[in-house]
C-alpha cells in the first residue's frame, strides 16, 4: 500500500510538471502567432499570400508549415487565440513530447487536406486547423489510453464546445472547412497513433511435478 501511495505521488509530480511545461509552450505560441500577426498586419497581410497554403500548387507544399502561424485580420486571430491555449494546453499536459509529435501530424494533416482540396487560386492561412485538431485529439485521447479522467474531460470539451463541430462542414464563404475537417481527422488519427501502450505482464509458468531419480545402487 505503502508504494502504491509513492508511486502514485511520483505520478502526480511528473503530471505537474508536464502541465507547467504546456503552459509555457502554449503561451509561447500564442505569443509567436501574435508577433507574426503584427508583422504580417504591418506589412499589409503580404506575408499570408506569400507564405499561405494555394491549392494544389506544388512549390506551395511547404507552406503547410507556414501557413498556422498567418492569420488574414485581428479577428481572425482573436477568434482562434481562446480555443487554441485551451485545447492545445489539454493536448499537451500529458507530455510535450507526446504533444510535438500530435502537432505536426495535424499540421501535415491539415495542410495537406487544404492543398488537396480547397478551391482553385486560393490561398489558406490560420490555426484553426490546428485548433480543431487538437479539439479531436482530446475528445478520443481518453478512449484510447483508457483513463477515466481524460475520458471525462473529452466528453466536457465536447459539450462545452460542441458548436466547434459545426466548423467541420462547408458554411460561410471564405472559411476553410477543409482545414478544419482533415485538421481533426488527423487529431483523432493522433489519439490512436500517440496512444499509451501498456505492455502485458507475463506469467511465469507453472512449475512442473518434481522428478526425483534412484540413487545408482551401491555394489
Amino acid at each position: 500500500m505503502k508504494e502504491r501511495s509513492l508511486a502514485s505521488g511520483e505520478e502526480a509530480q511528473a503530471m505537474i510538471a508536464e502541465a507547467r511545461k504546456a503552459l509555457f509552450v502554449m503561451v509561447g505560441f500564442l505569443a509567436v502567432i501574435w508577433l507574426v500577426q503584427i508583422i504580417n498586419w504591418a506589412n499589409g497581410y503580404r506575408l499570408s499570400f506569400d507564405f499561405g497554403i494555394e491549392s494544389r500548387n506544388p512549390t506551395s507544399l511547404p507552406e503547410i508549415f507556414t501557413a498556422p502561424f498567418l492569420h488574414g485580420s485581428w479577428g481572425h486571430i482573436e477568434g482562434n487565440s481562446g480555443p487554441l491555449f485551451i485545447f492545445g494546453f489539454l493536448a499537451a499536459y500529458r507530455g510535450v513530447k507526446k504533444f510535438l509529435g500530435v502537432t505536426l501530424l495535424i499540421v501535415v494533416g491539415s495542410g495537406l487536406g487544404v492543398w488537396f482540396v480547397a478551391g482553385a487560386n486560393t490561398v489558406t492561412v490560420g490555426a484553426s486547423g490546428v485548433v480543431l485538431g487538437y479539439f479531436g485529439y482530446i475528445i478520443v485521447r481518453g478512449l484510447f489510453d483508457r483513463r477515466p479522467i481524460d475520458i471525462v474531460i473529452g466528453l466536457v470539451m465536447a459539450l462545452c464546445f460542441a458548436y466547434q463541430f459545426t466548423a467541420l462542414l462547408p458554411a460561410e464563404e471564405g472559411i476553410s472547412w477543409q482545414g478544419h475537417l482533415f485538421g481533426f481527422a488527423a487529431g483523432v488519427v493522433g489519439g490512436w497513433v500517440f496512444r499509451e501502450r501498456r505492455h502485458k505482464q507475463v506469467e511465469p509458468p507453472a512449475a512442473g511435478p518434481t522428478i526425483t531419480l534412484d540413487p545408482p545402487p551401491q555394489i
